[in-house]
């Protein structure tokens, strides 16, 4: 109740909370690399979408070939299709975590390892001289202030 209170207080519409397209990475960033004797080895987010497609694509020859599906029959296949896609994102969406051996797109994105810093930002970064860059007191809003090793170090 509280959220829909929120939703009317900030004129935010409810339907802007849902997810109607998934991001997938371009070929040559889903790497696919042919091992000793054809064996193929390709990356984890590989196979969670190939799962997402698979489960939505039966669900949508179950709802186009049948007109007399039992409901049952197919709430369970949108629950599969949902099921794929929280897999995908972030595990344990739906109470229980479902983690396996795959790694997560959430996983994929973020932290110094993921494919932004690796690869989208066109190189890898070096995070070892990170710090919070703040205003002094002394400097106005619009100056920052840098230790004068790292100063030295970036000019």
């Amino acid at each position: 109740m509280e959220l829909a209170k929120h939703f009317i207080r900030t004129n935010i519409e409810p339907e802007w909370m849902v997810l109607c397209l998934l991001l997938v990475f371009p070929p040559e960033l889903r790497l696919i690399i042919q091992i000793d004797r054809g064996k193929l080895m390709s990356l984890d987010i590989n196979e969670l979408h190939r799962r997402v497609i698979y489960r939505n694509n039966t669900f949508a020859d179950l709802l186009t070939t049948s007109r007399s599906t039992p409901r049952e029959l197919e709430m369970c296949r949108e629950k599969l299709v949902q099921e794929a896609v929280d897999t995908l994102l972030d595990n344990g969406i739906c109470g229980q975590p479902m983690r396996d051996s795959h790694k997560l797109f959430s996983d994929v994105l973020e932290g110094k390892e993921g494919r932004f810093p690796e690869t989208f930002l066109g190189k890898r970064v070096d995070y070892s001289g990170r710090s919070i860059i703040i205003v002094g007191p002394s400097l106005s809003l619009h100056h920052c202030g840098l230790p004068r090793e790292i100063a030295v170090e970036l000019f």
